[in-house]
């Protein structure tokens, strides 16, 4: 059985999705609370400095490798040289492993949706955040609701399906984060919190290893938030026409992201200072602390829900982009049908979220390494695969693809200019796989 491959029906289609890819729980979620504990401003500063030096190089290679193969990340390596297949591999089973844990925090962020409708405040906002994911059956039902949903949008496939939702999904997303911004920033002593934000200093940092730890925080975040090192890009690239201006997506997409997360620290820490409470709240700053936050202002529960409709938002359309990796590989290795593609990973994939939601619950004391599933599975996808991803390709496009053959790509064969390529070929061959080394060997030892 053949399988004539999709296309996206629009370049600006394209950018939607892969803006979208990108803006998930990276965004809303990781990159308020990662600013926070690594000293505001000087977080963001780092932060958008590794857009520049990794971020769009990264992106702009795993782009021009989809395109130029029209192949999953697997596939895509192996048609150039087979001896580096196993790098879409790891972008395969890294995707795979985020959207099994990933799909839990989408289901957490359900429940917090259903909690604002049903019109009553979240009180004690700690105590029932801690109450709700140790409990054995209701988070995995909704992790089970969030695969679902995530599952219901693949199956429609490439136009029909991912890139329709995308263009409703992210200009909502837009208008409500800019909503909550707006009400965040209008609330008594936010002033605090826009400082916190935007105004670097320098008094936290008491050493050079503090200047060394945000900045690893930085760069993973980079990876994290732009789906970089885990085949997504690759992916949505294999579905791009060949006439693309791929140097303009590059550029677009990490702005759009930029923006997003921008957005989404000035919705969070301001009125994360308004309200008295601390920034370095860490993983449950936007579900034990804001809850608090909304429990103490005016309208909270209407913002409340916008918050969190615009989290699921963005959660939606990244695990679509992540479940699209593992359903590209099985239509073009297997030659299964789009629907087959996509349920039989979808079911792995809540099966081993289930073993990973337990771990807050009746399974939190069954560790390895002192660790829990949940845990492994995080520190397999953050630690190991997406730099390690990241890393080999970069050597693969410097050394072994070669500069002048993806320069042809992104050039669409020299109808485009590229007048930065010593500037790529330096940032691809040297600077940003050394950046990834020291991220990754910092990171286990």
């Amino acid at each position: 059985m053949t399988h004539k491959r999709e296309n996206w029906s629009s370049n600006f289609g394209f950018i939607m999705a892969a803006a979208s890819s990108a803006i998930g729980l990276g965004n809303l979620w990781k990159f308020p609370y990662m600013t926070g504990m690594n000293g505001g401003a000087i977080f963001l500063i780092i932060y958008l400095v590794f857009i520049i030096l990794l971020g769009i190089p990264i992106l702009l290679s795993e782009m021009a490798i989809g395109r130029n193969t029209q192949l999953n990340p697997l596939g895509a390596y192996k048609k150039i040289n087979k001896k580096w297949s196993f790098v879409g591999a790891i972008g395969i089973l890294c995707s795979f492993i985020i959207l099994s844990y990933y799909s839990v925090i989408g289901g957490w962020v359900i429940k917090y949706i259903v909690s604002f409708i049903s019109g009553s405040k979240i009180k004690d906002s700690f105590t029932y955040f801690e109450n709700f994911v140790s409990q054995p059956l209701e988070p995995i039902l909704w992790h089970l609701l969030f695969m679902i949903i995530t599952v219901s949008i693949v199956t429609f496939g490439i136009s029909k399906g991912i890139e329709r939702i995308s263009k409703i999904f992210l200009p909502a997303l837009l208008f409500l984060i800019l909503i909550v911004a707006i009400k965040s920033l209008s609330l008594p002593n936010s002033n605090e919190g826009l400082k916190f934000f935007i105004v670097p200093n320098f008094k936290g940092i008491n050493s050079f290893n503090d200047f060394l730890n945000i900045c690893l925080h930085a760069m993973g975040q980079v990876f994290f938030s732009l789906s970089l090192g885990m085949g997504a890009l690759i992916t949505y690239g294999s579905y791009l026409s060949k006439d693309t201006n791929l140097k303009k997506s590059a550029i677009i997409i990490p702005l759009l992201d930029t923006l997003f997360a921008i957005l989404a620290g000035l919705a969070i820490l301001p009125a994360v200072f308004a309200f008295g409470y601390k920034p370095q709240s860490g993983p449950g700053l936007i579900f034990q602390v804001l809850p608090a936050v909304f429990n103490s202002m005016n309208f909270g529960i209407i913002f409340g829900f916008m918050f969190f409709l615009v989290v699921f938002f963005a959660a939606i359309t990244s695990s679509i982009s992540l479940l699209e990796v593992v359903a590209s590989f099985c239509i073009d290795t297997f030659k299964w049908s789009r629907r087959k593609s996509t349920f039989l990973p979808a079911f792995i994939m809540f099966l081993i979220g289930t073993f990973a939601s337990l771990s807050f619950g009746p399974l939190k004391n069954t560790t390895l390494l002192n660790m829990n599933v949940f845990d492994i599975a995080t520190f397999l996808s953050d630690k190991i695969l997406m730099p390690l991803g990241g890393l080999f390709m970069c050597l693969f496009v410097g050394y072994v693809w070669g500069i002048k053959n993806i320069s042809n790509e992104i050039t669409n064969n020299g109808k485009l200019s590229f007048r930065l390529e010593p500037v790529f070929s330096i940032l691809i061959k040297y600077i940003a796989p050394a950046l990834i080394l020291i991220i990754f060997i910092t990171t286990l030892f």
